[in-house]
């Protein structure tokens, strides 16, 4: 019984984590439908390199100590822009049509900040953070 349990977690068993479909605005539409963006969940590894790049060592004054500094919005943004499939931010087209240069830049002239703000909560979302741990937590009965 106990093989049988293990081999759910054997990477072959394991069901792909498909995109997420999101309404990032309601004001893109096709066929007066609003267009569904595709967001896909990043990985640890990824998550890893996003955060060692927001985060700065900075010298503190008067000593030869160091501390750490973790920009949270900018990683929020990094998060958006590394989960972000369709629309292709990175096409030149999308971008020369926005005035703008770069994924990021892109994002911020196409949505709203508020549209922007629940985007990135979208992208925690596919990326399961904010998953309920109701539904993951159960209690023994003996």
């Amino acid at each position: 019984m106990a093989d049988m349990d293990l081999k759910a977690f054997l990477k072959e068993n394991v069901i792909e984590k498909a995109p997420v479909l999101y309404v990032a605005s309601k004001r893109m539409v096709s066929n007066g439908e609003p267009v569904e963006w595709h967001l896909r969940c990043l990985s640890n590894e990824e998550m890893e390199k996003l955060t060692q790049r927001n985060t700065k060592r900075e010298p503190i004054k008067g000593t030869r100590d160091f501390k750490e500094k973790f920009d949270n919005v900018q990683f929020a943004m990094d998060m958006v822009v590394a989960s972000v499939q369709y629309p292709p931010l990175a096409n030149p087209e999308l971008q020369e049509s926005y005035g703008v240069v770069g994924e990021e830049d892109l994002l911020k002239a196409m949505l709203t900040p508020g549209e922007l703000t629940d985007l990135q909560g979208a992208v925690a979302e596919a990326c399961d953070y904010e998953a309920g741990m109701a539904d993951k937590i159960k209690q023994a009965k003996n």
